[in-house]
């Protein structure tokens, strides 16, 4: 087998560009979801259930890309035709999403429009997003791939940041942040238009600058040479798509980093869904979807979203530092678990940069560590993108269950949304424990 080779910056650059895109989108979509839900009439002990259908989608696309991406061989790639797909119909739904409230429909047409809207807008966001993991999977030798992980988390966060800003931007200059009721505001729809814009040019660009390599370069560079390719040929015929039989192959850390990323994304799940209700109660101590203060405290949460974007990016350089690795991802869900914890307590705006801050420290650790446990372990085992699908059932399965539990959990905790943020800060430190079962290769 050929070793890998080095790739320069602005290889690994151009293998995650288009990540910054999807991730505009993505953060769009999980800053306002609950906010363009509760703008249409959405009760909040029912706002849980709207955020079944990103993880739904999530474990069923991811996989199905994985495993077909494997299979595909184009001369545009393997891998990148999945992306472009996505990345062009979630531009399409970014256009119909926000505009659910201004068809002149009823409230019940105008949500069922915006469910339908949603499930496509996940469908084509996870399409677009799971091609980027498995190119650093195909293209990056061991050596570099922490960088490149690195690389994608900060093009992850940069996207965020931008996506979250979006709505308080276009409102700062002027485009309205009100509207009649049952309409969502001017300012979170043309956020929508312009994220779905530059997730096109930031997908192409990735299109124009990566050549991923031909099936033969890929079987001198992965072990699929020789007595080897036989094998693997031999594997493809029993294993390739049959998800069951992978996964009783699948390493042990692919299970015991599952368990901590169940309580972990648990944790961000309640904070997406219940983190505008939360801060427009603590701060601005109003929670009527049709006020101004609502929606003002809804722009606030873009703001704070990029401030732990933010704190993200900063804690994400510090983490290599670290000589245990365990240690770091413990310590990280410990710190975002404290974050969490105090949001309830803070009622002023600004000084709840410092629980989002934190709260940055954990989604850090989230992005990068588990897939540098997870692929070190996968080597020698094939079928690297369909793995990497399954293993992102660890993501969408926890908040399934997180959000089919929401509305009981809320009803549990007071009905006070701002109390699901001392959840999710108890869900990390669990998740931190957790980290004590991993197994270092």
């Amino acid at each position: 087998m050929k070793q890998k080779p080095n790739l320069p910056f602005w290889g690994l650059w151009n293998l995650s560009f288009g990540f910054f895109g999807v991730q505009i989108a993505y953060a769009l979509q999980s800053a306002n979801i609950s906010r363009i839900f509760a703008t249409l009439g959405a009760d909040p002990h029912n706002l849980s259930y709207f955020w079944i259908l990103p993880p739904l989608m999530g474990i069923l696309v991811q996989p199905i890309v994985g495993t077909l991406s494997d299979k595909t061989w184009t001369r545009f790639g393997r891998r990148i035709p999945y992306l472009f797909i996505g990345a062009a119909v979630a531009v399409l739904v970014m256009c119909l999403l926000p505009n659910a409230g201004s068809l002149g429909l009823a409230v019940s047409a105008a949500m069922m429009f915006g469910l339908i809207a949603l499930m496509f807008l996940d469908t084509s966001i996870n399409m677009a997003m799971q091609p980027f993991k498995m190119l650093v999977g195909d293209m990056v030798n061991e050596e570099q791939k922490a960088k490149a992980y690195s690389i994608q988390s900060f093009l992850c966060n940069a996207g965020s940041v931008v996506g979250f800003l979006f709505p308080f931007f276009f409102t700062y200059i002027g485009i309205s942040n009100v509207a009649e009721k049952g309409v969502v505001p001017d300012s979170v729809i043309w956020s929508f238009y312009i994220g779905a814009a530059i997730l096109i040019l930031c997908v192409i660009y990735t299109t124009l600058k990566v050549k991923e390599w031909n099936p033969q370069e890929y079987a001198e560079y992965n072990s699929l040479t020789s007595d080897t390719s036989q094998q693997e040929k031999a594997g493809n015929e029993t294993d390739s798509g049959n998800w069951m039989i992978l996964l009783k192959k699948a390493p042990s850390t692919f299970w015991k980093v599952g368990l901590v990323q169940f309580f972990c994304w648990a944790a961000f799940l309640y904070m997406w869904n219940y983190t505008t209700g939360a801060i427009a109660e603590t701060v601005w101590n109003n929670t009527d979807p049709a006020s101004e203060d609502f929606q003002t405290a809804g722009n606030w949460v873009g703001v704070l979203f990029a401030v732990q974007a933010i704190g993200s990016v900063i804690w994400a350089a510090i983490l290599p530092q670290f000589k245990n690795t365990k240690v770091a991802y413990a310590i990280s869900l410990i710190i975002g678990g404290i974050g969490f914890a105090i949001i309830p307590f803070i009622h002023d705006q600004y000084m709840q940069f410092i629980p989002f801050l934190l709260i940055g420290c954990a989604w850090a650790a989230m992005l990068a560590m588990p897939f540098t446990f997870v692929t070190n372990a996968l080597q020698g085992y094939g079928h690297m993108g369909a793995y990497l699908g399954l293993f992102n059932g660890t993501i969408c399965i926890p908040q399934i269950i997180a959000a089919l539990c929401g509305g009981i959990v809320l009803s549990l905790v007071g009905s006070h949304q701002s109390t699901m943020m001392i959840v999710s800060g108890c869900l990390l430190v669990i998740g931190a424990v957790c980290v004590t079962v991993i197994r270092q290769k």
